[in-house]
């Protein structure tokens, strides 16, 4: 079942507008819905942007609450997907900066590795390339990495990256290359 498909009872088959306005309406199967097709892709941004699979899905949740809040004031200007890709960035963004600062890795007891034999060679170094990734993304200004993951995990247009960055597509093009640059530094060792 695709992100868009739903069960035609509950209005699967309806377009996010409709539906929106149907859950403005106080109707919670048209909101459930659209928690449906678009839970997934949120919350794999949202990992993106936390690292953490427990935060994510509670920035998720936080933002699909304050959807509902809010789907009074939703203008219907800008895609629902979009309305909520802003509303969890915003939720990611928050949780960032409220995070306690990592604790240096000489203060972190090394785990017990298991037999030596049994864990390939590569699987180590992917792994070791996937950290790597992450802690270049986590060294990203925040608008670098916001529009990185928005356009190379989420596939989003600069146009719609821009309406949810509230900010221009130049701008957006700008910290794309500006994250790219950093990356591709950064990730110079993994090639």
């Amino acid at each position: 079942m695709t992100e868009r498909a739903a069960s035609p009872q509950l209005g699967g088959d309806l377009p996010d507008r409709l539906l929106a306005v149907r859950a403005a309406e106080g109707d919670d199967d048209s909101f459930a819905v659209l928690v449906q097709r678009h839970s997934r892709s949120l919350l794999a941004l949202a990992r993106c942007m936390l690292g953490n699979p427990q935060d994510a899905e509670e920035a998720v949740q936080d933002a699909f609450v304050s959807a509902w809040r809010r789907l009074p004031e939703y203008r219907h200007s800008a895609e629902f997907r979009t309305w909520m890709y802003r509303i969890t960035v915003n939720r990611c963004l928050t949780m960032r900066r409220r995070r306690p600062p990592p604790l240096p890795l000489d203060t972190v007891a090394e785990p017990a590795t298991a037999d030596a034999w049994s864990q390939p060679a590569r699987t180590a170094e992917q792994d070791a390339a996937t950290a790597a990734l992450s802690r270049a993304l986590a060294e990203l200004e925040a608008g670098q990495r916001v529009c990185w993951i928005l356009r190379e995990v989420q596939g989003l247009p600069y146009k719609e990256i821009a309406h949810v960055t509230r900010s221009s597509e130049q701008t957006v093009r700008g910290r794309l290359f500006r994250a790219r640059r950093s990356l591709q530094e950064a990730m110079g060792p993994w090639r």
